[in-house]
């Protein structure tokens, strides 16, 4: 896995950059009238750890912009808190997220251990943009537990890759249908721009409701980079700082990279994964209310294709956990 993220670097190093200019939602631009694909993985092991959340994967289609049916534009002016000079894109997703104890070579973890967990899960929402500022509204519905399939997803994972065998999973959260709605709004707002080179700062709140997940967040991500791209910092999976599916190059100078330094604070009012079953008794552990996620990272795109490599920090989110935990993202988009 670090192979990954020195070859992402390297590849980053060895760019010639060339041309003025940033890229602007409202100037021309390449692939504007396409949707976008974005794959996401994430994983502990990019730091030798297996453990909590030690694996997402995620599948993202993101429409072109107003490319949406004009039923779900009306609807859109009528979200209260959407622009209603904003273009409209729609959003669908699939995905799956594995939670297990620091020890996973053992067959019956302490009960002061984060559970075994799986989430299943697969998202329709709307986003509304203009050049400063992106709202999203999402709907989730999955599963939790062993109908999640992470059990045998993470087996074969691990034999295929010569890892230790996960044996707890037994213990695993029960059976759970989940639905969490999402909501977040950024702002883009300009530090510094000049002949190619600028800075911006990215403002978010929002929160989210359901069984699965119910918080309120706020943050913050700053980018410095050569030929901006005008998109609202690197996708991710939910919980954590709201990035962007798409993103806009400038067809007149469509070579770009960006570095990027987030922060988002969060207060926690349920996690199955850590709360456990909503309606049977199962595994459990003692939630903390305030969770905070650090990230750094590098973003690089080139024509249709961007490329994001994202390092996590996140402070403990339970009794008893010795220390923080970390992992790495990569994302990939293409424009279609």
């Amino acid at each position: 896995m670090s192979r990954a993220r020195i070859y992402f670097l390297s590849l980053l190093a060895g760019l010639a950059l060339t041309g003025p200019g940033r890229a602007e939602i409202t100037g021309p631009t390449a692939g504007a009238e396409t949707g976008t694909l974005t794959l996401i993985l994430e994983n502990d092991l990019f730091y030798n750890l297996d453990r909590h959340y030690t694996n997402g994967v995620q599948a993202v289609w993101t429409t072109a912009r107003d490319e949406v049916p004009d039923w779900t534009r009306r609807w859109a002016r009528w979200v209260p808190f959407f622009a209603q000079d904003g273009h409209v894109r729609a959003v669908f997703s699939l995905g799956q997220n594995m939670y297990t104890p620091s020890d996973i070579e053992t067959r019956d973890p302490p009960l002061n251990e984060r559970p075994y967990a799986g989430w299943l899960h697969g998202s329709a929402g709307l986003i509304n943009e203009t050049n400063r500022r992106m709202d999203q509204l999402q709907l989730t519905l999955g599963i939790v537990g062993p109908a999640s399939l992470a059990e045998p997803a993470q087996k074969i994972v691990h034999r295929l890759t010569d890892a230790p065998k996960p044996l707890g999973w037994d213990t695993q959260l029960h059976n759970e249908p989940g639905i969490v709605i999402t909501y977040q709004r950024s702002w883009r707002y300009d530090l510094v721009e000049t002949t190619g080179f600028g800075i911006d700062i990215m403002p978010h709140v929002g929160g989210a409701v359901g069984n699965v997940a119910t918080y309120a967040d706020a943050g913050f991500m700053l980018r410095a980079g050569w030929q901006l791209p005008a998109d609202f910092g690197p996708a991710r999976i939910q919980p954590s700082l709201p990035g962007s599916g798409f993103f806009e190059p400038d067809a007149r100078h469509p070579v770009g990279f960006y570095w990027f330094l987030g922060f988002s604070g969060r207060a926690v009012a349920r996690n199955i994964f850590l709360d456990g079953n909503s309606f049977r008794d199962s595994r459990s552990v003692d939630r903390k209310v305030w969770v905070a996620d650090v990230q750094a990272g590098v973003a690089l795109n080139i024509y249709d294709a961007r490329v994001t490599y994202t390092h996590v920090f996140r402070t403990r989110e339970f009794s008893g956990q010795p220390e923080g935990d970390e992992y790495g993202a990569v994302a990939v988009t293409w424009q279609f």
